[in-house]
């Protein structure tokens, strides 16, 4: 398989800006004390993202994605699609909020592994099923499958073998002082 360094670079960047966008929700939705705080910030970010920077090329630069400009539009079906897209990330990530909350704080250790375990096993049913286009395509082989238990058994081993936290102790040089023949463990 040859896959091209910039589509690469480009999973690189997603999965560096998904990977660390459980933790960054769980602090949010921690010092908000909201979840749908941090939700509302998320789609700020949205906007000035996913809004502001195509609409700056698309009306002002041209858009340097048009694979065909004779097939460039503004259809009723491509809109759809498009705006359908964009309620199925911001369901997911209001999803993944709410799920934070939920999971106190083993929410990154926790909700991550689901999330990132099971997209890529439900993305790949979809696109062979319901969005395949009439594409036809092979049957699912024993690989396939061995795949997903795969998949489910690592991100069962991320869950269950999180690193855990290490709580301070209270006096760790008393403790240590007494443990040794030291005497006394209050300050003279």
């Amino acid at each position: 398989m040859n896959i091209k360094w910039t589509v690469l670079a480009f999973v690189a960047g997603a999965a560096l800006s998904w990977g660390v966008y459980v933790p960054l929700v769980h602090d949010a939705t921690t010092r908000f004390g909201s979840n749908l705080r941090a939700f509302l910030m998320v789609g700020i970010a949205y906007f000035l993202v996913a809004v502001l920077i195509p609409s700056f090329f698309i009306f002002y630069k041209g858009d340097p994605t048009a694979k065909d400009s004779a097939k460039l539009n503004w259809a009723t079906p491509s809109i759809t699609f498009g705006i359908l897209a964009g309620i199925a990330g911001a369901a997911g990530a209001l999803c993944v909020i709410f799920a934070v909350k939920e999971a106190g704080s083993a929410a990154p250790f926790i909700v991550a592994p689901l999330v990132f375990a099971g997209a890529p096993i439900i993305n790949t049913i979809v696109s062979v099923t319901i969005f395949a286009h009439g594409k036809k395509f092979e049957s699912l082989s024993a690989s396939f499958y061995i795949g997903l238990v795969v998949a489910i058994a690592g991100m069962l081993l991320v869950m269950f073998n999180k690193p855990n936290e290490i709580k301070a102790s209270a006096q760790p040089v008393a403790a240590f002082a007494a443990t040794a023949g030291g005497g006394s463990t209050t300050p003279q």
